[in-house]
């Protein structure tokens, strides 16, 4: 179908839903990625930027590589995939469901870090879908909330994930000294310490959540908790020493929009958006 004219990716979501729309709509630029949409709700989103539902539920184990395997098997149209996970045990469906919907949030939360080229849409692409999906404006209104809360430490948001923390010791030593010194240091929860192991100096917060199969907006939000008790130091990168950008380039007839999930949108209705966000962001966690 032809892409309703909108200024950015938002107002598109939100035209998008109006039509009760069942696609995709790709988004180029960087990081850029596919947004899936089921009769105009966001279930899924696929983007260089952030792990998807199916790399947080692989990654961290918690359903093993076989299991998956022979699941894709026996239902290889993977918008049927979730309830079968569920109908085989493998999963409860009320975990699935945070899990698919935090993956969504932190998917548009990462493509929100980065500039839109243009964008185009397409055909329904079969993949892990929340069920039944977000709403565009609610998922408009927690991207905002995000960024805001990431950028108000001084740093933008987009600054504080282009960084590369590294570990930092009791007596401000760098490197694998401070790792030894941390395990001795503070009392740390579980996933604080798991984080903290996982910095080394090289990867930034994107790579961290992809090592650890957690969401980018969480780890990030980790990242300012061990900032903010000395055990890690970060210096921001520029753009130019970033992955390059992995997402499908489109003609150029939309370039020039905002970036994914930025700009003005229809203002906030009360209450909207905020307990679907607190149960993604815990998910992330």
């Amino acid at each position: 179908m032809k892409a309703p004219a909108a200024r950015n990716v938002p107002a598109l979501l939100q035209a998008l839903r109006d039509e009760e729309f069942t696609g995709t709509v790709r988004v180029s630029g960087s990081p850029g990625g596919t947004i899936h949409l089921r009769n105009g709700l966001v279930g899924a989103i696929e983007t260089p930027g952030a792990p998807t539902a199916t790399s947080a539920l692989l990654t961290t184990g918690r359903i093993d590589d076989g299991a998956w395997l022979t699941a894709c098997a026996t239902e290889p149209d993977a918008d049927r995939l979730g309830a079968h996970l569920v109908t085989a045990g493998l999963i409860g469906a009320a975990e699935l469901e945070v899990v698919c919907t935090a993956a969504v949030h932190d998917g548009a939360f990462a493509m929100s870090l980065g500039a839109a080229d243009g964008w185009e849409t397409g055909d329904r692409e079969p993949t892990l879908v929340a069920s039944p999906g977000v709403e565009p404006r609610v998922l408009t209104d927690e991207v905002a909330r995000r960024v805001g809360l990431l950028g108000r430490a001084g740093a933008t948001a987009g600054e504080r994930a282009r960084s590369r923390p590294e570990a930092v010791g009791a007596s401000g030593h760098r490197g694998a000294a401070a790792l030894e010194g941390h395990r001795t240091g503070p009392w740390l929860p579980p996933r604080l310490r798991q984080l903290l192991d996982a910095v080394n100096g090289r990867r930034t917060p994107r790579d961290l959540a992809f090592a650890l199969g957690r969401g980018l907006y969480a780890v990030m939000l980790d990242l300012d908790r061990l900032e903010a008790q000395g055990l890690i130091r970060r210096e921001a990168r520029t753009a130019p020493g970033d992955r390059p950008s992995t997402a499908p380039r489109v003609i150029p007839g939309n370039a020039g929009a905002d970036a994914p999930f930025g700009g003005p949108l229809p203002r906030r209705r009360p209450g909207g958006g905020t307990r679907s966000g607190e149960r993604a962001e815990k998910a992330e966690r």
